[in-house]
C-alpha cells in the first residue's frame, strides 16, 4: 500500500468532483458534505463514468446509465442495474454484482492524498 498525493485541496471545493490519474488507475474524487471520497472512476457494471453520478442523502452513488447504486463509504452494492425498467433485470446478467472500489483519503499540508493498494493486495 502506498499513499499518493493527487491534488491540491483548493482544486476540489465542496460539491466538486474530479477524476485524477495515478500510476495504477483513474480515481474519482468527490467533495461531499465536508468529506473527500475517492472511488474507482467507472461503474463496476459496465464501466460507465461515475463523474456525473448522483449522490443520495444516504451516501449512495448512483450510476447515470443503469442506476446501479453503491455505498460511497464502503463500495457495497445497494442496487444492481434496476434501469431501464423492463431491460434492467436482463442487464443484471451481463456482469455479476461487483462492489465499487473505494480508497482511503486524507488531507495533509493542503494536498489530497489517496491510499492505493497494490493489485496483489486486493
Amino acid at each position: 500500500m502506498s499513499w499518493v498525493k493527487v491534488l491540491p485541496q483548493a482544486e476540489l471545493p465542496e460539491g466538486a468532483r474530479k477524476v485524477v490519474r495515478t500510476v495504477e488507475r483513474a480515481v474519482l474524487l468527490i467533495h461531499n458534505r465536508g468529506k473527500i471520497w475517492a472511488v474507482q472512476s467507472t461503474c463496476p457494471h459496465m464501466a460507465f463514468p461515475l463523474q456525473f453520478a448522483n449522490i443520495t442523502a444516504d451516501y449512495g452513488i448512483v450510476c447515470a446509465l443503469h442506476h446501479s447504486t453503491f455505498d460511497l463509504r464502503t463500495g457495497d452494492v445497494k442496487e444492481w442495474s434496476p434501469w431501464p425498467l423492463l431491460v434492467g433485470p436482463l442487464l443484471q446478467n451481463i456482469s455479476r454484482r461487483k462492489a465499487l472500489r473505494v480508497f482511503p483519503t486524507r488531507v495533509e499540508d493542503g494536498s489530497i492524498w489517496v491510499e492505493i493498494k497494490d493489485p496483489a493486495e486486493v
